[in-house]
């Protein structure tokens, strides 16, 4: 069940559990993290979504999504409750790499 506040979409943290939690790649937003929430065509609504600035220790997004990064170097911006953008790659984390994305944040 989600919260509408002043416009700001919340989900609460049990509905999380039930959601994916991806990386999304897009051609001009650069790449972002957090919890699928719908997919209609190339455009997706994340929630409690941060964008990736940088990340070291994965060649790809692709080890990026199962292993995560050098946390002392990769950059995560703060979360935002909801974030819509147009993915040109949507790919499903693995338990692990998710823990060290949300340890990433900005700043260190």
């Amino acid at each position: 069940m989600e919260l509408n506040v002043n416009g700001v979409i919340y989900v609460p943290k049990e509905d999380l559990n039930e959601k994916k939690f991806v990386l999304i790649r897009t051609y001009t937003a650069g790449v972002h993290c957090g919890y699928l929430n719908k997919k209609e065509g190339m455009q997706v609504v994340l929630n409690n979504a941060r964008r990736i600035w940088r990340w070291k220790g994965a060649n790809s997004l692709n080890e990026l999504s199962q292993n995560g990064g050098d946390i002392g170097y990769t950059r995560i911006s703060e979360l935002v409750p909801e974030i819509v953008l147009e993915a040109n790659e949507i790919i499903t984390c693995s338990k692990k790499a998710k823990e060290n994305l949300e340890q990433s944040r900005w700043p260190a």
